[in-house]
């Protein structure tokens, strides 16, 4: 939305920080619009450990496919907070379809089949 230079700028300035997942623990973050993306791969430990990071007045927005989850056997963070947070107020989920694809439309065709394969 800023392009390349603008980006750069916000980020040099200190308005936007990009962070590891890693490098989360024992900060608490105030006054800040917080993204996790990617997050299907997180543990269930890395994801609390990342919503318990939220602080005052300030927002989290999860984002994650469910369907590449590829944790050899563990579980994913993102699939479990759904289970246990679907009753908090002011805590939202949206699921996303084929037809919210917006790449090729060979892709939303893909997607549209594995969604019809699954049991």
């Amino acid at each position: 939305m800023v392009g390349p230079d603008g980006a750069q700028r916000l980020i040099a300035n200190g308005t936007i920080e990009v962070a590891p997942l890693a490098f989360m623990r024992g900060r608490t973050l105030n006054d800040a619009f917080i993204i996790l993306d990617e997050a299907q791969n997180t543990t269930p430990e890395q994801m609390k450990m990342f919503l318990t990071r939220i602080g005052f007045n300030s927002k989290a927005v999860v984002t994650g496919d469910v369907t590449q989850v590829d944790l050899n056997g563990k579980h994913s963070g993102l699939l479990h907070i759904e289970k246990i947070l679907w009753n908090v107020d002011d805590i939202s989920f949206v699921h996303l379809t084929s037809k919210d694809v917006v790449r090729h439309r060979i892709v939303a065709d893909i997607v549209a089949a594995y969604e019809q394969s699954q049991p």
